[in-house]
């Protein structure tokens, strides 16, 4: 008890220490003082009256969704005892697999840089300087020579580097893990089983209304449709973090989920955040850093080839160029497993004091790396609001599927918890590609850590989305969870290869399952990937409520 109480203590006093840095701690403070010249505050119940003043003009609940958005990137609880390296990764192995990963990356880069004898960063000449500020709004129409630039790494890379990961404590033969686990990923983590996961994700659940299902056209809306919406119309009237949270659970209706993740991310568009984007923009036009190339290289391989977001390639640009340059995005290396790459002074290297990080934000973009925006395109066409959203989703999700950790949510767990829930659930699938060399991980690891941006249609990637925000996690990602349609619609393509009694999965395995007919007759590993190239018609939600309660026929 007096543990829980000391524990608690310590994450108030360093809430309290972060907030006190923000916008909002000098904002309170002014309206503390202002508050002293209304005359319903008095002297002798000053305290009491200024918190009541808080309450009436709304800035309590301000500060309430301010805690609550520490709360949610808070690092998971350890020893008091700990070194603070633990807070990062409590796991040794891990830590040096991850520093191992980013000398690799700072290698490709390096030599990168000396053969195409690019500085890693210059000032640009006024005239360049001139010349990208008139084009800002339409860089799309720039075509420069990106032939000689390479991504530092595709996913496939990242994958053979989680695939050669081993726990020196375990040996091969004594780790229950080798002799039950025949998937890729042979590291022993602990991974949420089928009742821990049917918990997790009860919202999912048979008898709670979901958007992607219920407001199909067979069933009237009425039902659910229109009483979902009237609610989320309550949640935002209410500017309650917390409780759009829990709301988007259920899927976010169209027409509100742009103010709702706002919300749920504690964005809301201050005058000095529009002033900080534009400081981001005048250092991208000051400076060419050779990320930039980088940035430009994988906009055009990825997005600008993409059906949904080729019109959107402007703002991409905008968005990851100012991105690179944002040294705020820094604080989260305090809570993941990787550590920004600094550069030194020619002639000075090895020397701290002469060390500066690079790129300025500690983050070295891979091929893919801009599908991470795209989607959120469709939501905010104001640049400064588009950026802090991103910037936001991914200090909170995205890093950690590129980042070498034990976190549940990072991408070695979904990887073993994809794996173990296909061979668990779908052991004659899993086998027969295992047989065929045809690994399901080697399939759907680009769809994981890509959050399946650029598979999936645009509409349902943002009701997946809706959950990753709802859940504060990326575990949807890799299985599936509960149940069928209220109105008893089903999937048609084939029969479940489990009986109605199991429980839930996340996306991926789902995904497979749903192939599964088709899968069994592949012979090989691209006849397995042209069975799954195709993405764009699946319906997540009945996808991932469908498959166990009911065998299809």
């Amino acid at each position: 008890m007096l543990q829980e109480e000391s524990d608690l203590s310590l994450i108030i006093a360093q809430i309290v220490q972060k907030l006190k840095g923000s916008n909002l701690y000098s904002q309170l403070e002014r309206q503390a003082w202002a508050s002293l010249q209304r005359p319903e505050i008095k002297l002798e119940s000053l305290k009491e009256d200024i918190k009541e003043f808080f309450k009436i003009s709304g800035w309590e609940k301000k500060l309430q969704n301010a805690v609550y958005s520490e709360l949610s990137v808070f690092p998971l609880p350890s020893h008091p005892a700990a070194p603070p390296e633990h807070l990062k990764e409590p796991l040794v192995y891990m830590r040096k697999a991850q520093g191992s990963w980013e000398k690799r990356i700072l290698k490709s880069l390096n030599s990168m840089c000396t053969e195409l004898s690019i500085p890693l960063a210059r000032k640009r000449p006024v005239g360049e300087q001139k010349e990208l500020l008139n084009k800002w709004n339409e860089m799309g129409t720039d075509e420069p020579d990106l032939s000689l630039f390479r991504p530092v790494y595709a996913p496939k890379d990242f994958l053979e580097v989680l695939i050669n990961l081993r726990n020196p404590n375990y040996e091969n033969g004594d780790s229950l893990s080798f002799r039950t686990h025949l998937g890729l990923i042979q590291v022993p983590l602990k991974v949420k089983d089928i009742p821990e996961l049917k918990e997790c994700f009860v919202e999912l659940g048979l008898n709670i209304g979901q958007l992607g299902i219920d407001d199909s056209t067979q069933v009237p809306p009425e039902l659910f449709e229109n009483e979902h919406v009237r609610i989320g119309q309550k949640v935002l009237a209410e500017q309650d973090s917390a409780a759009a949270q829990q709301y988007i659970r259920q899927g976010s209706p169209t027409a509100l989920r742009a103010e709702l993740w706002a919300l749920i991310l504690n964005i809301s568009s201050q005058p000095e955040d529009v002033l900080y984007y534009e400081q981001l923009k005048t250092n991208v036009i000051q400076h060419d850093l050779l990320v930039d190339s980088l940035i430009y290289k994988d906009v055009k391989l990825t997005a600008s080839n993409d059906d949904y977001y080729f019109v959107f390639e402007d703002y991409l640009y905008q968005v990851l160029l100012c991105f690179s340059r944002d040294t705020s995005v820094l604080s989260h290396f305090a809570y993941n497993s990787a550590s920004p790459p600094k550069s030194y002074i020619r002639g000075k290297l090895g020397l701290e004091e002469y060390a500066v990080f690079y790129p300025p934000n500690g983050v070295i973009p891979f091929h893919g790396f801009s599908m991470y925006v795209a989607p959120l395109c469709f939501l905010y066409h104001e640049p400064s609001k588009l950026y802090q959203i991103f910037r936001e989703m991914y200090v909170r999700f995205f890093f950690r599927l590129h980042s070498i950790s034990s976190h549940p949510s990072g991408i070695v767990s979904l990887c073993l918890l994809f794996e173990t829930l296909l061979q668990t659930y779908l052991p004659q699938l899993f086998y027969h590609l295992r047989e065929i060399g045809a690994q399901p991980l080697r399939i759907s690891f680009k769809w994981m850590v890509r959050a399946f941006s650029g598979y999936l249609a645009t509409d349902q990637l943002l009701l997946l989305w809706d959950r990753i925000l709802g859940y504060n996690s990326l575990e949807i990602l890799a299985g599936k969870t509960s149940g069928t349609s209220r109105n008893g619609t089903r999937l048609k393509e084939a029969p479940l290869p489990w009986n109605s009694d199991k429980e839930p999965q996340v996306l991926a395995a789902a995904v497979f399952a749903f192939r599964a007919v088709n899968l069994m007759e592949v012979t090989s590993l691209a006849a397995a990937e042209a069975v799954l190239a195709d993405l764009s018609t699946l319906k997540v939600m009945p996808l991932l409520q469908i498959f166990l309660f009911a065998t299809v026929t």
